[in-house]
């Protein structure tokens, strides 16, 4: 897997072939059909694996103290894992033409959108944000981060995108504020 996300993160799914990953890996193909059908079941490994670890991440910020600036730490830090080369080329632009949108909106769910569920759920009970159906806000929120990824990941002066995107994360996220008593 080392090796089939090091050339996939670089070369992309298309211009990587079985052979090449066996040869870096010092396996036969024999072995990689051991463990994968093919290519694609390889590939489908690497991309969970690459969004694990940008949301192992992501719950690490999730779990400070204040839950309030939690949820925000941790939806900004769910952009900046997205400025990754590699992770932008697994999951941004391959995932989704090699596996499929459901595939991929099942581990994006998995991975993104339930630990977001769990700060969201922290952010209710103290009561810093409006209570609202949990599962749909964080799909919602996580559609809006995912978004703002590509926004970023596409622009031509990355670090202004990055600044817009922050801004507006914000201002989304302090749209769900519940007014505080005075």
């Amino acid at each position: 897997m080392e090796a089939a996300r090091e050339l996939f993160g670089s070369r992309g799914f298309v211009e990587t072939s079985l052979d090449e990953i066996v040869a870096n890996a010092g396996v036969t193909k024999g072995a990689l059909y051991h463990h994968f059908s093919g290519k694609e079941d390889l590939f489908a490994a690497v991309y969970e694996q690459v969004q694990r670890e940008v949301s192992d991440r992501v719950v690490v910020e999730f779990l400070r103290p204040d839950p309030w600036e939690a949820l925000h730490v941790g939806c900004e830090l769910w952009i900046d894992a997205h400025l990754d080369p590699v992770v932008q080329r697994i999951a941004m632009r391959d995932a989704r033409s090699v596996l499929g949108w459901q595939v991929v909106r099942d581990v994006e769910s998995r991975y993104g959108a339930v630990p977001l569920r769990g700060a969201l759920r922290r952010t209710v009970r103290q009561k810093a944000i409006e209570p609202l159906p949990l599962r749909p806000l964080a799909l919602l929120v996580m559609g809006a981060l995912t978004e703002a990824c590509f926004y970023v990941a596409d622009a031509d002066d990355t670090e202004t995108a990055r600044a817009e995107v922050s801004s507006m994360v914000g201002q989304l996220l302090s749209g769900l504020r519940q007014p505080q008593p005075q």
